[in-house]
């Protein structure tokens, strides 16, 4: 079998078969990340241009935006899962270098509204696409992190497992989709080095393919089976020949939802770990920014490639640059929302302090990616004490994850701006009522 069939085969299975409760709650915690890191999105540039530019396909079709305006499943897969990872708060499952739920909740909400399908239908579409993306993203591994953005090449393989789920589609007609997929996947590094602005497109497009690939699919659409292991194919063109071969192995027994990072900073995921760890020391040591005199990160490669500003000039600069991200923490105790305003993008006091942090390769924590995400974090202080700390991983990691009552604040603080105290409450209860609930939100 190939490797589409072998997803297509769990999926005839999964179909049938009860979650496990502890998914289910796994897969509604996702839920309550992905509405948490949706609200912050919709004021983006980038939501609001693309929300301008698909007028002819808004007021109209089958699905609808959160919010009750009515679009087509193709647009509302494409602005909410762009929405969902433009604000750099998104769930990630580290090993396959992946955000998951942008693209795939965005994809099964869409269709879940579009066939009217119910609670627990869009809960085991959400587990489905996770469960087939994560793996892809595995095999493909960290050559293909070299140079694509996994949330846009990987992700279209979940919102397509996603809504082939929630269209019922056949065994056949379930790898056919995951083969038209793996044609759609894109999304280059380089579109967020040096300009960040279309970088939570790549979500959203890969939202738009799982779903537009799954319709095509029902419709009788074909394509070849082999896409992700032929000589031609996924596997070959964008990684260096993985091997396939135990792609399924652990389907139906090891569920990946179970173990995801949730942020606990906003911005790049790649500068938490060297966060935690400055905050770590200033929390045990009681210094303050002032009393700093240098800094040294020690980080994995990744790190250095996707948040390289030493100087950024605007927020989307700002959420990829490890030495704005650290020094603002440092500096005012946490990264939230506001470090992205345009007076705390000039802050005095974190502008100097980044001139006294630089940063490194670090040869074990390079070596420990992408199982473990850490940095090591040295601080000396102006009256001659000298701090270190190797911070393994991040808080949010599956080692330290984020409680149900910190997701629910996450959501709480995200949405509240936008909907309001009392609709973002009720907003929580819904999500906590899925699997008991008639419709999908």
């Amino acid at each position: 079998m190939y490797a589409s069939q072998v997803f297509a085969r769990f999926a005839a299975d999964f179909a049938t078969t009860p979650l496990p409760p502890e998914v289910v709650h796994h897969a509604k915690r996702a839920v309550v990340d992905w509405y948490a890191s949706y609200y912050p999105g919709l004021d983006t540039p980038a939501v609001q241009v693309l929300t301008r530019t698909l007028a002819d396909d808004l007021d109209r079709g089958t699905s609808q935006l959160v919010g009750g305006r009515r679009a087509t499943a193709r647009a509302a897969a494409l602005i909410q899962g762009t929405a969902a990872h433009a604000a750099e708060v998104d769930d990630s499952f580290r090993d396959a270098m992946l955000h998951p739920g942008a693209a795939t909740i965005a994809a099964a909400l869409a269709v879940a509204q579009a066939v009217k399908a119910s609670g627990p239908d869009l809960l085991r579409a959400v587990v489905l696409g996770y469960e087939v993306s994560t793996r892809i993203g595995v095999v493909m591994g960290r050559p293909h992190y070299k140079y694509w953005h996994n949330t846009g090449t990987i992700g279209s393989f979940g919102a397509a497992a996603a809504a082939a789920s929630l269209l019922q589609l056949d065994e056949d007609a379930f790898a056919h989709a995951l083969a038209i997929a793996a044609t759609f996947t894109a999304g280059l590094q380089q579109a967020f080095r040096l300009e960040a602005m279309a970088k939570p497109l790549h979500a959203g497009r890969a939202a738009e393919a799982g779903v537009l690939a799954a319709q095509l699919a029902a419709g009788g659409m074909r394509s070849s089976l082999d896409v992700l292991e032929g000589e031609a194919g996924l596997g070959q063109a964008m990684s260096t020949g993985p091997d396939w071969s135990t792609v399924g192995a652990t389907l139906g027994s090891d569920f990946h939802i179970t173990r995801l990072t949730f942020k606990n900073h906003i911005g790049c995921g790649h500068t938490f770990p060297a966060i935690d760890g400055a905050l770590e020391l200033q929390q045990l040591h009681g210094f303050t920014h002032e009393d700093i005199e240098r800094v040294a990160l020690g980080v994995y490669q990744s790190t250095l490639d996707i948040a390289p500003h030493v100087d950024p000039q605007n927020a989307d600069q700002a959420r990829f640059s490890l030495h704005y991200m650290v020094a603002s923490a440092l500096v005012h105790g946490s990264v939230r929302l506001s470090a992205f305003e345009p007076a705390r993008l000039q802050d005095p006091a974190t502008r100097a302090l980044m001139q006294r942090i630089h940063k490194a390769l670090d040869p074990e924590v390079d070596a420990a990616f992408p199982g473990r995400r850490g940095a090591r974090v040295e601080i000396a202080l102006r009256d001659g004490r000298r701090l270190s700390h190797l911070q393994t991983d991040r808080k949010g990691d599956p080692e330290l994850p984020l409680s149900d009552k910190d997701l629910e604040g996450k959501l709480l603080e995200l949405a509240s701006p936008v909907i309001g105290d009392a609709e973002s409450t009720a907003l929580l209860a819904r999500i906590w009522r899925l699997d008991r609930s008639v419709n999908p939100t």
